[in-house]
C-alpha cells in the first residue's frame, strides 16, 4: 500500500490563456506555486496577446468549459478557485452553476475586464451577468478601472475607502480595490479590503516602483490570494501575504526585459 503522509494544498484557476506568458492562466500557476499551492486549470479562452497588447480571442466552447470543470472537480479536492477572465454571460453562467454542484469554497474572483494595455476582455451583454455572479465570492479583486465600471463614478484616493465599502456591500462580498492605477505622487501603493462580514475596512500599504513590469499584476494577486485561502489563513491575512507577494515580485522584476511593451513580473524571484 502507498505510504501517504500529506496532501497539496490545490487552487483551481478558472481564466484565459495568455500566449506571451504574463498574465492569465501562466501567471496564475506560476503565483499559486510560488505561494505553496498545486494549480490546476480551466482554460476559458485563448488570447493571441504579447506584452504590446492583445490581436485576437478565441473562446472555448461552454460545453469544453464544462468538461474541464467537471474532470477537475470531480477528482482532485480543490481548496480554494481564483476565477479570471470570463467573456461571455454563458461562460459566466456556466462556471456559477459548476461552482454551486461542487460546493467550491473560497472562491476569489478577479472581475477581468481591461487588459493592461487597455484592451477590452469582456462582452457588454456578459457584464450585467458579472455582477450578479460577484456576491458567490469570498472575495473580489477589482483595480481602478474594473471598480468604475462596476460602480459608475470616478475613483480617486480620497474615496477609495468609501468606494470599497460600497461595492462590497452592493453585491455582497468583500472587497480588495487595488489603488495601483490611480496618480501616485508618493512612494507606495494604497489597496483597501473591505471585510463583509465585519463590515470593516483595512488600509494595505507597499513601496511604489517606477517600472512598466506589471503585466499579469492583478491575476497574480488573487491567484496568490486564494492560495493564501487554500493554507487556511483568515481573509484579512491572504491579502496582506498576496499583495506583499506581488510587490516583491514587481521589486523583482523591476529590471527585466520581456518584449517590447508590458513586461511581467518576477513570480519565483530569478
Amino acid at each position: 500500500m502507498e505510504n501517504i503522509t500529506s496532501k497539496y494544498n490545490t487552487v483551481l484557476t478558472i481564466a484565459g490563456s495568455d500566449s506571451g506568458g504574463c498574465a492569465g492562466i501562466q501567471a496564475d500557476i506560476k503565483s499559486i506555486s510560488a505561494c505553496g499551492g498545486f494549480a490546476t486549470s480551466v482554460i476559458t479562452a485563448s488570447t493571441a496577446q504579447n506584452t504590446t497588447g492583445v490581436t485576437d480571442i478565441h473562446p472555448m466552447p461552454i460545453a469544453h468549459i464544462n468538461k474541464q470543470l467537471d474532470a477537475v472537480l470531480s477528482d482532485i479536492q480543490c481548496h480554494a478557485a481564483k476565477i479570471g477572465m470570463l467573456h461571455s454571460s454563458e461562460v459566466i453562467k456556466a462556471v456559477s452553476k459548476k461552482l454551486d454542484f461542487y460546493n467550491i469554497k473560497n472562491i476569489v474572483i478577479d472581475p477581468v475586464m481591461i487588459a493592461t494595455s487597455g484592451d477590452k476582455l469582456i462582452t457588454d451583454t456578459a457584464i450585467n451577468d458579472l455582477k450578479q455572479f460577484l456576491s458567490k465570492a469570498t472575495l473580489i479583486t477589482p483595480n481602478i478601472p474594473e471598480a468604475e465600471l462596476l460602480i459608475g463614478h470616478p475613483i480617486q484616493l480620497q474615496n477609495l475607502e468609501a468606494t470599497a465599502k460600497t461595492i462590497g456591500q452592493t453585491f455582497q462580498t468583500s472587497v480588495l480595490l487595488k489603488g495601483g492605477h490611480l496618480d501616485n505622487t508618493t512612494d507606495v501603493i494604497t489597496d483597501v479590503l473591505y471585510v463583509l462580514d465585519k463590515d470593516d475596512t483595512v488600509i494595505i500599504t507597499n513601496p511604489w516602483y517606477k517600472t512598466k513590469n506589471t503585466h499579469g499584476t492583478g491575476c497574480s494577486l488573487s491567484s496568490s490570494i486564494a492560495t493564501y485561502l487554500s493554507l487556511n489563513n483568515d481573509l484579512e491575512t491572504a491579502v496582506k501575504k498576496g499583495c506583499h507577494y506581488v510587490n516583491q515580485a514587481i521589486f523583482n522584476g523591476q529590471h527585466k526585459v520581456l518584449g517590447q511593451g508590458n513586461g511581467p513580473i518576477n513570480h519565483f524571484g530569478l
